[in-house]
């Protein structure tokens, strides 16, 4: 195991100019080992979703950098980060981003023609639940459905980080705790190291490590020695 899989190093990024400058980003720093899952915890506005969009190669800071297995994002060109997003990188995102005229076979597919080295669809389909729903659309599916389909089509792609921005957050209570089961379940059985942005204390408690931001810098950066299984999260 990678002790350093990914090193985020005293990274800022900042909005605007003059005096409507936003400092987002102030000098971050942590690890994360190659299968941990890791939660960025924090409040609206404590630079998480920017920093995820960093580290995904969607945004590029100001200073510092970010190293995944050695590789430095600013060293690579565009083109070079296209295929590292698609060949390293899963997505799952609070909003589904379903292709709507697709069944649920066809949108987990999709994920799998981006990966060099997918899993099988039919098993991921298996693994989520989705057997009894593979040939419906998104739009005759539930929200928690359509997020498990979301799952999916980044699983499949057997990628090396899957990031989760508030994956949850357009979910009940219920469906949200099944939803944090199945991104646990894919954690330990695929061993893909997971970053999941959240600002719900309640899921720190299921992470091995959390980081937790305010304004723009880590303010504790923690190992959970003892999980709690998404279905005891209480919030």
């Amino acid at each position: 195991m990678n002790e350093n899989f990914l090193v985020i190093h005293d990274l800022k990024k900042s909005f605007g100019q003059g005096e409507a400058r936003q400092d987002v980003l102030r000098g971050m720093d942590f690890t994360v080992k190659q299968g941990e899952f890791c939660v960025l915890l924090g409040p609206s506005g404590s630079g998480k979703s920017t920093l995820l969009n960093i580290i995904g190669g969607i945004d590029t800071p100001d200073s510092g950098f970010v190293s995944i297995n050695g590789d430095k994002l600013e060293d690579m060109n565009e083109k070079q980060l296209t295929m590292y997003r698609r060949r390293h990188l899963g997505y799952v995102f609070q909003m589904y981003n379903l292709i709507p005229n697709l069944n649920v076979k066809e949108n987990i597919e999709v994920g799998a023609y981006l990966s060099d080295d997918p899993l099988d669809v039919e098993e991921v389909i298996t693994t989520l639940g989705l057997q009894d729903h593979k040939y419906k659309y998104p739009n005759q599916l539930s929200g928690g459905q359509q997020q498990r389909v979301s799952i999916g089509r980044a699983v499949v792609k057997n990628p090396d980080i899957l990031m989760c921005d508030e994956p949850t957050g357009a979910l009940d209570y219920k469906t949200s705790k099944e939803i944090l089961s199945l991104i646990g379940d894919c954690n330990s059985r695929y061993g893909s190291t997971v970053i999941m942005v959240t600002h719900n204390e309640a899921i720190r408690h299921m992470a091995d490590h959390v980081i937790k931001l305010r304004d723009g810098i880590v303010r504790h950066n923690d190992i959970n020695e003892v999980k709690t299984p998404a279905d005891e999260l209480e919030w």
